[in-house]
């Protein structure tokens, strides 16, 4: 059986708005500026019991059981489940609260659309400093998108609400009588409950906070369908709001489709909006992103700086492709980390570079700052942990949260495995997968935590192509094929995407310089200024290999073989990896 957490010290209160007695739950400072969470259906203030904590530290944050929900005032009257009813039970409890100033609103489902009737109220400014909107869209807002779209009906305005009618299909079902209270009062138990909440959100059950009145909430609850739903869908008003809105949409939510915000500008006079690639529970699953998004926005309006991430969520600024992001970048002196620079900055990113070479580091963000860009250099062995834990130290204290981490340092190596002495296969292993971990391990984590970002881990046709005189390099390049594959996987529900991309014939630097085992000084100059020379005769410079990576992040790809041979390599891996094998130990490149 899942137990729920202790709830951290806290003040329990009760707020009457006539006939409803509201329990409410304070936490933090009550001098400090107040933030209040809203739940929705079928939960209680529970929903927060991951957010209040990472609030708490700095905001005196309130929490409220909702009419019909937990131990506030029970009803079966569906008319007292209306909007304008439980906007009004709001802003009775920001009176008793914080009755000398706004409060700050973070608002999830239900709660969040009907704070959406709060905050079109005509003067609710005056009561609500910013809103916070979680996966609960303003019903008439989506009634006036859906006749938008069907006013001009293109494949893609009628595909748009058809899909959207189909996510909210159930909710028909939800409006029906009897029926929906009898079959979750049997069926949604607690413990069914946490395994889908957990399913459809990519996160343990045993995050899922669930009130002891669970049972009765999911059914009581169901009014507020049947209450809302049709007299909103049938006759959409216009309601406008001065409110600061920050959006945050789930790209995963079953319930309600991305798309269905995307009037929101036409109502709401300042707004921001994130997406993030999760499902519709996100207090369970992305609390820190909850945390930091609803801080950042309450800052911003106290004067402070505004941040990066709020920067690039908000509506009407105008930003290249990649504006208001920040890339980071090994080996990024030349080669495909100087040209992934390049074509980052050129779509509006600001980058962080790393070299072993500072003096080449440089060079390449002079060339960025040349073509109008912003990046910074620094001095960085990949190989060396400490010294790539210290780097992502300086970079977030720095620069903040990268966007898009892409891990390209790395050394070439030839030479037969019996002529490769055991230290220079160590040395490949330590740069070429050791560097990629240790950028994932140092940087990953704030990534995880913010819960959004790309890490673009390089690779190479030879992970999935057997050569021999290729065994040191080879190996560290499937290694770090299939450590992307795992770390895709760990990651998937944390909103990060993992990019593995695999360079066929590239003409850079490495080539020059890759060191060749078993052949003598004069021997491996010849060998390198061969290959060099071969390479350069393929005309496939790392320029191409650098907007295969923008589109890999831009376009959410997981594996891209680039150049022709390494396309059809790929598929040659997977459909005949034993004509791949016997090509290998028949022919020699080295």
């Amino acid at each position: 059986m899942t137990t729920r957490s202790p709830e951290p010290e806290h003040i329990r209160r009760t707020v009457h708005n006539g006939e409803f007695a509201l329990a409410v739950h304070e936490y933090g400072d009550p001098a400090a500026e107040t933030v209040v969470l809203v739940h929705g259906w079928p939960d209680t203030h529970h929903l927060w019991d991951k957010v209040v904590p990472l609030l708490a530290r700095r905001f005196h944050v309130v929490s409220y059981d909702t009419r019909g929900h937990g131990e506030s005032t029970r009803t079966q009257r569906t008319a007292d489940y209306r909007l304008d009813a439980l906007a009004s039970d709001f802003f009775a409890v920001a009176d008793a609260v914080s009755p000398d100033r706004p409060v700050h609103v973070l608002a999830h489902d239900w709660g969040s659309i009907h704070m959406w009737e709060a905050v079109c109220e005509p003067g609710a400014a005056r009561r609500i400093a910013s809103f916070t909107s979680v996966s609960g869209p303003n019903l008439d807002h989506v009634g006036k998108w859906v006749r938008a779209r069907l006013s001009r009906p293109t494949p893609r305005n009628v595909w748009q609400p058809l899909t959207q009618l189909a996510s909210s299909a159930y909710t028909f079902f939800f409006m029906t009588p009897l029926v929906p209270r009898v079959v979750l009062g049997q069926l949604a138990t607690e413990g069914r409950w946490r395994q889908f909440v957990g399913l459809m959100n990519e996160t343990s059950a045993a995050n899922v906070s669930l009130g002891s009145t669970f049972r009765k909430d999911i059914v009581d609850g169901l009014l507020i369908y049947r209450a809302n739903i049709l007299p909103r869908m049938l006759a959409p008003r216009e309601r406008h709001t001065d409110v600061p809105v920050q959006l945050i949409v789930a790209g995963r939510d079953v319930a309600i489709r991305p798309a269905g915000y995307d009037d929101e500008r036409k109502w709401v006079s300042r707004l921001w909006r994130r997406d993030v690639p999760a499902g519709h529970w996100m207090p369970f699953s992305h609390p820190e992103l909850l945390a930091s998004a609803t801080t950042e926005l309450i800052d911003t309006l106290a004067g402070a700086p505004m941040p990066r991430g709020l920067r690039r969520a908000e509506i009407g600024r105008s930003r290249g492709e990649f504006g208001d992001q920040l890339v980071v970048i090994t080996g990024g002196g030349s080669g495909i980390g100087r040209e992934t620079a390049l074509a980052f900055a050129r779509r509006g990113a600001e980058i962080v570079l790393s070299d072993i070479n500072l003096a080449a580091a440089k060079e390449t963000a002079e060339l960025v700052a040349a073509a109008g860009g912003v990046a910074h250099a620094y001095q960085l062995d990949v190989s060396d942990e400490s010294a790539v834990n210290d780097h992502a130290r300086a970079v977030l204290e720095a620069h903040g949260v990268p966007d898009i981490l892409v891990n390209n340092a790395g050394v070439g190596q030839a030479g037969d495995f019996f002529d490769t002495p055991s230290a220079e296969f160590d040395r490949v292993m330590r740069i070429n997968l050791g560097g990629v971990v240790n950028g994932c391990r140092a940087f990953g984590p704030a990534m995880a935590e913010r819960g959004a970002g790309h890490i673009v881990n390089l690779s190479s046709m030879a992970a999935y192509s057997p050569q021999q005189g290729f065994s040191a390099y080879a190996t560290s390049k499937s290694a770090v094929f299939m450590f992307s594959d795992c770390l895709r996987a760990e990651l998937a529900g944390r909103g990060i995407g993992v990019h593995t991309i695999c360079p066929g014939i590239v003409h850079t630097n490495i080539v020059a310089t890759t060191t060749f085992s078993g052949v003598d000084a004069d021997e491996e100059k010849r060998k390198q200024q061969h290959y060099d020379n071969l390479y350069r005769m393929r005309h496939y410079g790392p320029d191409k290999v650098a907007e295969q990576i923008v589109k890999a992040v831009a376009r959410g790809r997981s594996i891209v073989p680039v150049t022709p041979e390494s396309q059809i390599q790929y598929r040659l891996s997977r459909f005949a990896p034993g004509l791949v094998r016997l090509v290998a130990a028949r022919v020699k490149l080295t």
